[in-house]
This record gives structure tokens, C-alpha cells and sequence, in this order.
């Protein structure tokens, strides 16, 4: 991913906010307050978002991206959260300007939303001087969604129960092959589905460990792929896809986004490749070491 700049005085453009994977998702469980308990291995990928901040001396946040198309800003907009939580928490007099470019699709699985909660929260504490540590931006994190403190903590993790306990692990080097349909799925009706496996036998992280890379990979499975699928039925459509490419597809989170492991070659290679239905998304690209950002911290 592209390296932040500094355009100005208080002024930077292209801080990432990277994709994530998850190479398996077992719900192991559930809490009486309804929320489900996961175990996971989040992986970071070398493609995302970008965030453009300019810090004003005043106290106003605002999306310049969407003053200038016309478009209503969502009341549960992601980086106007994080931007304002990251200012009530501190009580910093200063405000901001936010250039979000998008490039990653909505109703994925891959965590875009999250992910750009994230560098908007480390991205203004390093910027507004607020002086957080990554405990206290995490303290934050959470509130704005479950997969956003991971994005905080800028390590390829094994995850565990609401999104919580978050372990840093090295993984291996490897390219991914991305396919996302056109539709996507609601997350809230898959998770309450009569026909979502809840009870899949949790594992210590000593048994990720002890596998070889090959193993990895192909540990475990997506417990929430198979509601999903029946809920929309493109997903088993793009795993068959990538399977006729000679590859192992499985869903990234609650979807609709599905990946496979591929070899780094396919990555620059002009083979001809079938094509996908209309408005379908085909990426390829790499995981990372590290967040882009988590120097700033």
C-alpha cells in the first residue's frame, strides 16, 4: 500500500486503511446478551481504503468527499464516529477535514468500515497530539465495532470472543486472490438464523501454531459460509469460480467476499482468466507484516 504524505502543515493524504481476511471463523458459542463468540485468525492485506486528514483549529469534523458529491452522510458513518468519539475522549479543541477513497466493497467481509474507523483514530491521535496509547485507542475502538480495535492493534491476530482478545502472530508470506459478487449479505439476519452452527469446539493457539503454512491455510472452516450462501447464493457461485481456476475458495467473514491462497505468480501474470458476471470485483494482491500505520502509535 502506498506510504502516508505530508501535503501541509497538519495536512497528510494516503493513510491506509487495509482489508483483512479471515483464514477461518468458528462461532463457538453465545452470551445471554445475544452477541456471538468467535475464534479467528485476522489477516492483513496490502489493499484498502485511503484517509486524506487536514487538522483545523477549530472543533468541526466534516467529509469533504461527500460535501462535494452531494451525498447525505449515514448516521452510523464510521470515520465521523471515530473522529468525534477520539475528540470527546480527549477533549482537544481542534477539528478536521476527512477525504475518504474507497476502494474496497461494501458488504464484503473484509473490513473496510472497520478499518477506516482505525486510521482515523490513529491517524488524528498522532495528528492532534492527543498523546492515547494503543490501550486507550482500543478503549475506543470497541465501542465502534468489533473488528476495529484489531485494526488498532496492526498485527496479523488470532481473535477471540466478541473481538476482544486479540493476539499478534506472524503469519507466512502469501498471495490472495479476491472475489466479491455484486450483492451482499446482512450480517445481522445471518447471525440470527436458526441454521448458524454456534458450538464449534474452541482450539488454543498452540495448535495454529504447531501447523506448517500449507496446513494453515486450509485450517478450519468459515462457520457462518453456509447461511450465508442460502441467505445469497453468488457466494457459492464465486467459490466454484475460483475453484475452476484450480484454487481453494472460502468466504472472509460474514461475506459476501470470497479468497483463495494462490501461487505469488498469478499476481503479474496476463493469463486469460473467465469472466465474472457483471459489477463482481476480482483482486489480487498480498498480506502484510503490519498495519501501514502502526508506527504512528
Amino acid at each position: 500500500m502506498r506510504a502516508p504524505k505530508q501535503i501541509g502543515a497538519g495536512h497528510w493524504c494516503d493513510l491506509a486503511a487495509p482489508a483483512k481476511i479471515n483464514t477461518f471463523l468458528h462461532v463457538t458459542g453465545q452470551r445471554e446478551d445475544g452477541m456471538h463468540l468467535l475464534q479467528s485468525i485476522f489477516m492483513l492485506l496490502d489493499w484498502g481504503d485511503y484517509l486524506d486528514i487536514e487538522v483545523t483549529p477549530y472543533g468541526h469534523i466534516e467529509r469533504i468527499d461527500n460535501a462535494h458529491t452531494g451525498l447525505t452522510l449515514p448516521d452510523n458513518d464510521l470515520c465521523m464516529q471515530a473522529a468525534c468519539a477520539l475528540q470527546q475522549a480527549t477533549g482537544t479543541r481542534l477539528g478536521a477535514r476527512l477525504w475518504l477513497h474507497k476502494h474496497l466493497p461494501a458488504q464484503a467481509g473484509l473490513g473496510g468500515g472497520s478499518s477506516d474507523a482505525a486510521t482515523c483514530l490513529v491517524a488524528l491521535n498522532k495528528l492532534w497530539n492527543t498523546g492515547l496509547n494503543q490501550q486507550q485507542l482500543c478503549d475506543i475502538a470497541v465501542k465502534l465495532g468489533a473488528d476495529v480495535p484489531f485494526f488498532v492493534r496492526g498485527h496479523n491476530a488470532f481473535v477471540q470472543g466478541i473481538g476482544e482478545h486479540i493476539t499478534p502472530i506472524t503469519v507466512p508470506s502469501t498471495a490472495v486472490w479476491i472475489v466479491k459478487p455484486n450483492a451482499g449479505v446482512s450480517t445481522p439476519a445471518l447471525f440470527k438464523s436458526n441454521e448458524l452452527t454456534r458450538n464449534t469446539a474452541a482450539i488454543d493457539l498452540s495448535t495454529l501454531c504447531n501447523l506448517p503454512s500449507d496446513k494453515l491455510w486450509a485450517f478450519g472452516c468459515n462457520d457462518l459460509q453456509d447461511v450465508a450462501q442460502t441467505l445469497c447464493p453468488d457466494i457459492n457461485i464465486a467459490c466454484k469460480w475460483l475453484q475452476a481456476q484450480g484454487l481453494s475458495a472460502r468466504m472472509t467473514g460474514s461475506g459476501s467476499a470470497v479468497y483463495a491462497h494462490c501461487a505469488p505468480h498469478l499476481l503479474t501474470g496476463h493469463t486469460l482468466e473467465p469472466t465474472l458476471p457483471n459489477n463482481w470485483v476480482s483482486h489480487k494482491c498480498r498480506n502484510l507484516a503490519k498495519h501501514p500505520l502502526l508506527d504512528w502509535i
